[in-house]
């Protein structure tokens, strides 16, 4: 199983998106000063917005770019609050 993630900062509000096979050590990492050396640290603390299992690791980065391409933070909204968006969008990478 895999996971496409997307972040929210508690400082800025901003949006991180991701994939992952372990949710709970990706969030780790992202709000570790130690061990984030990415460009997510200086926005720590970060929270899920979002999540989306999936079956595999290839729709994961799939499902991952085509959120990126995207560009919206209404996309990220809409994406939340639909879930037939979120089903929609799994089975066409699937």
């Amino acid at each position: 199983m895999h996971f496409v993630y997307i972040l929210q900062s508690k400082k800025d509000q901003s949006f991180y998106i991701g994939h992952t096979s372990n949710l709970t050590e990706r969030l780790e990492y992202h709000n570790s000063k130690e061990l984030n050396i990415g460009r997510t640290k200086r926005k720590i603390p970060w929270e899920y917005f979002l999540y989306l299992e999936v079956p595999n690791k290839t729709a994961a980065i799939k499902i991952e770019r085509h959120i990126k391409r995207m560009k919206s933070i209404q996309y990220l909204v809409n994406l939340k609050k639909y879930p037939e968006m979120r089903e929609s969008l799994i089975n066409r990478f699937l």
